[in-house]
């Protein structure tokens, strides 16, 4: 099955990323691999010894408001090539709380300690919000948003909790049914604020949607609509990009159709689309597959795409693996200058060393699986 090399089954991984804000997070230990240079990054140390003994982080939740749809106006295309050169020149927030930067706080004495902390936890990474909790979401949206806004830089969040995610998978769960879940991104749009932000819209929920009926499919695109529409008018300079899966998955036309139906062709909804999440495709390809995905899409011209680059550094496995496959290594650094047309940024949507439940439990962070992608 396509579905099989496709995103939403790695994204089994993503249930727990919200660990920024989740005090359940774990780290996931074993011992250090067998290592060779990296073309890319500067030179590493010599291979380590066994690691120390992990030791647990910790996190905060917080609480929210919630807050109504208003209408929202269509931006000129003067406007929206304002908004572009912008953020481009904007640069990415890292945000303090991490299961990475808590694996490197706890482990100073680790010998793997100088590549994780240099490779991956020093990069800018998404903040995944993929729990169903309406009472806390608005706080705990504003403490990433608030704290870009006061470095002058750009976050990115991925509100990730659409009924029936995950075709009922690893990553299963979000809100009871879409009414919820509109009331649920009302208060996630609450805490946008009004400086930049990057919107990665629910992973697998274009893309995967063979598994719904043709009625649950419409239901779930006006959901989408909407909630890029409720975005979009909470924080005008919000970037709302939605899911347009990866080159190795549903043709461009196909995917195109379906973004069309979710909104994702409307300037009052989208500023275009995403691809490559969780998955490991080459960054060419998704260039040009994004591209084709735009061309089919239509909408103003102003529409551009972003591409998760976080372990796509040796591309997809030959055999379609999936869950943590061996032999990969990090991708592109996180940057909103890509100097590709139609290509507004590579990001570290999957932050890498979050086990898809292969090498770790699902979503925790497992410092082998990120010393093998650092040092790979």
């Amino acid at each position: 099955m396509v579905v099989a090399a496709s995103l939403v089954v790695a994204a089994g991984a993503v249930v727990g990323v919200l660990a920024a804000f989740d005090d359940r997070r774990a780290s996931n230990e074993a011992a250090p691999p067998e290592v060779s240079a990296s073309p890319r990054l500067a030179p590493l140390p010599a291979v380590p010894s066994p690691s120390a003994p992990a030791i647990a982080g910790s996190a905060s939740p917080s609480s929210s408001p919630s807050v109504r749809l208003t209408p929202s106006p269509t931006p000129s295309r003067t406007e929206k090539q304002r908004k572009r050169t912008t953020t481009a020149a904007g640069r990415l927030y890292r945000h303090p709380d991490s299961q990475v930067l808590a694996w490197v706080r706890s482990h100073s004495g680790d010998p793997r300690h100088a590549v994780i902390a240099s490779r991956i936890a020093e990069q800018p990474a998404a903040v995944w919000f993929a729990d169903y909790s309406p009472g806390t979401v608005t706080a705990r949206v504003a403490a990433v948003t608030s704290g870009g806004a006061a470095l002058g830089r750009v976050p990115v969040v991925v509100p990730y909790a659409i009924p029936g995610r995950d075709c009922g998978g690893h990553s299963q769960g979000g809100a009871p049914d879409l009414d919820a879940y509109d009331a649920w991104i009302d208060r996630f749009a609450a805490g946008l604020g009004s400086g930049e932000v990057i919107v990665v819209l629910e992973p697998d929920s274009v893309a995967q949607t063979e598994c719904l009926s043709a009625g649950d499919r419409a239901d779930r695109f006006a959901s989408l609509a909407r909630a890029g529409r409720v975005l979009k008018s909470a924080n005008p300079r919000a970037r709302v990009y939605f899911d347009a899966g990866h080159s190795g998955w549903n043709a461009p036309g196909t995917q195109a159709a379906w973004l069309r139906q979710a909104g994702a062709a409307s300037p009052e909804s989208s500023d275009g689309i995403f691809s490559n999440v969780s998955n490991f495709h080459t960054t060419a390809d998704e260039v040009a597959y994004d591209r084709r995905v735009l061309d089919a899409l239509g909408g103003p011209a102003g529409l551009g795409a972003v591409i998760d680059t976080s372990r796509n550094g040796n591309g997809a496995p030959a055999d379609g693996e999936w869950c943590d496959p061996s032999g990969r290594r990090l991708g592109r650094t996180p940057t909103l200058s890509t100097g590709e047309s139609r290509i507004d940024a590579y990001l570290w949507v999957k932050l890498p060393g979050e086990s898809d439940g292969c090498k770790g439990r699902p979503g925790t962070f497992t410092a082998s699986y990120a010393y093998d992608l650092a040092s790979s």
